[in-house]
């Protein structure tokens, strides 16, 4: 069994660029570089759907994806909050009778 590899951003771009640009197959580029064709197509396919945001790199995300994670946090915390207020609101109401 292979270990997996990691793949820099530049190393990514270079192989789109060669099926992209120059005409290689996938075909090709696969055995020249040795990767998987199925690799070399998700690589191009992820670099037409989004040229400037394609192959964050480990650990960083896309601003949309940042994004999305930020406000599904501040809903969680917010759920929270309004869950502990009500428990609260509850408790004061039930001692005050």
């Amino acid at each position: 069994m292979r270990a997996r590899r990691k793949h820099s951003r530049e190393f990514k771009r270079e192989a789109v660029r060669l099926v992209r640009e120059r005409g290689v197959t996938v075909a090709q580029a696969s055995r020249d570089l040795d990767l998987s064709p199925t690799l070399i197509r998700k690589w191009v396919r992820q670099f037409v759907a989004d040229p400037k945001e394609a192959f964050p790199g480990q650990g960083q995300q896309k601003p949309e994806d940042a994004e999305l994670t930020r406000l599904r946090r501040e809903v969680a915390r917010l759920k929270m909050e309004r869950d502990i207020l009500k428990k609260a609101a509850a408790y004061f109401a039930t001692e005050s009778m």
